[in-house]
């Protein structure tokens, strides 16, 4: 009888790889979704994560064989402070791709922003805003930086983060016109966003340093007579040729990498945070006091963690957007 040769699943996705570690809490967002609707506005919103509870919902998909009965989901609840925009850029298409070609700054900035970057001390906005306004028709697209407070929110924290998101809009000039009305003004979540629309979170997630294949990649434990080391690969690799693939399992750098959660139903937003705020508050976060926004099951990251949230860019045409009929929160105790 032949041998055959005994075959084992690989251990770990390769989907992620390189697993590297993330340069910032604030994680970057590469690709924005096409914008279909008629009055421009930002593509995206961030808050800060607040913890998970449980709710009671009404099933709404019409092709559910348990529509119109209620169920229990669960819900992770992020603080939603008001945003503030503080610069127009304008894009400019190269072979390379776009490139940043101009950048208007708004005439009055927060005394906080210094936390984070300089800023100029005399500044001509009148003359920038023209010059601006002059080539808008050599621009591709335009985005906004944009920068939180954190003061509004419920964590000790003083220094607001700095992230750019794109203006979505079907012509150049109407995204510049409303770049200019909220240019250094207060963004709320509810100006953004919508009841029951699907949106993608972009975090990073929890680190845990430096870790060997077994925690990193799941792979088996070898048996206790193995040969030099049990928490690690039998064989790296054949003599010939004399390397050592990408595929094998390696130890290196564990969590605190960027992850996207896609299609992200947001099940209620709120001006009162009290409202759903578990009884003592969310467990190593506190009381919400302003805005929040319930997503439907978990996303990526900590707890207090910036959390970016993105018009859904690969939107599954089977779900319906439409708003989610919310019986009961639970407020009950976390701790």
């Amino acid at each position: 009888m032949a041998h055959r040769k005994k075959n084992a699943p690989r251990r770990g996705s390769l989907a992620y790889l390189p697993r590297g570690k993330a340069s910032k809490f604030v994680p970057r967002i590469k690709n924005w979704p096409e914008y279909t609707d008629s009055a421009a506005k930002l593509l995206g919103f961030i808050g800060y994560k607040a913890g998970m509870t449980h709710a009671v919902v009404t099933v709404g998909n019409p092709d559910s064989p348990f529509q119109g009965q209620e169920t229990v989901i669960p819900v992770t609840v992020i603080d939603t402070p008001p945003i503030r925009p503080f610069s127009i850029r304008g894009y400019e298409s190269t072979p390379y791709g776009f490139r940043l070609s101009m950048e208007v700054l708004a005439g009055s900035m927060s005394e906080d922003l210094r936390k984070t970057m300089p800023l100029p001390k005399e500044y001509d906005y009148e003359t920038k805003m023209g010059e601006f306004e002059s080539k808008l028709d050599s621009f591709a697209e335009i985005r906004m930086l944009i920068h939180t407070q954190p003061r509004l929110a419920g964590i000790a924290k003083k220094k607001p983060d700095v992230m750019e998101f794109k203006i979505g809009s079907q012509d150049i000039k109407e995204a510049f016109e409303y770049a200019k009305t909220v240019l250094g003004t207060d963004v709320r979540v509810a100006d953004i966003l919508n009841e029951g629309i699907f949106v993608d979170s972009i975090a990073v997630t929890k680190g845990h340093g430096f870790q060997g294949p077994v925690r990193r990649w799941g792979i088996r434990i070898l048996q206790h007579k193995s040969r030099k080391t049990k928490r690690g690969v039998g064989c790296i690799g054949p003599w010939t040729p004399s390397s050592i693939r990408y595929t094998v399992p390696r130890p290196g750098q564990t969590g605190f990498h960027t992850r996207t959660s896609f299609n992200n139903k947001v099940v209620k937003m709120g001006e009162r945070g009290e409202e759903i705020t578990p009884s003592g508050g969310f467990v190593n976060y506190g009381v919400i006091r302003g805005d929040y926004l319930m997503l439907r099951g978990s996303v990526p990251g900590a707890i207090k963690r910036p959390v970016r949230l993105r018009f859904a860019i690969r939107p599954k045409k089977s779900k319906v957007e439409r708003p989610v009929q919310v019986s009961y929160i639970s407020t009950a105790s976390k701790q």
